[in-house]
């Protein structure tokens, strides 16, 4: 009986490229947990930002309404408005 060498190389390859994509998925399982992790910690800290952000808008408002600074609160508007046009997050009116 006669080796065939192109298969039994074959079925070589594929146990080794088997062995090596388990070593692989193990690897990007525990890599996955871990960017998991971070990724909550970052959603938390994005959720803290942003209630601070939206408290200190919301109180400079008041602050601007109670001085009847129109002025001051159009510039803000203006000023908002263009950065949130800028990163695309509403078209820009003007262009």
């Amino acid at each position: 009986m006669e080796i065939n060498w192109v298969i039994l190389g074959w079925l070589i390859d594929m146990t080794l490229n088997g062995f090596v994509w388990l070593i692989i998925a193990a690897f990007s399982l525990i890599l996955i947990d871990i960017s998991e992790k971070w990724t909550r910690k970052a959603i938390k800290w994005m959720d803290k930002a942003d209630k601070w952000i939206r408290k200190f808008i919301d109180d400079s408002f008041e602050w601007i309404q109670k001085k009847n600074l129109t002025i001051l609160s159009s510039v803000i508007l203006l000023i908002i408005f263009g950065i949130l046009a800028q990163q695309g997050i509403i078209p820009k009116l003007i262009t």
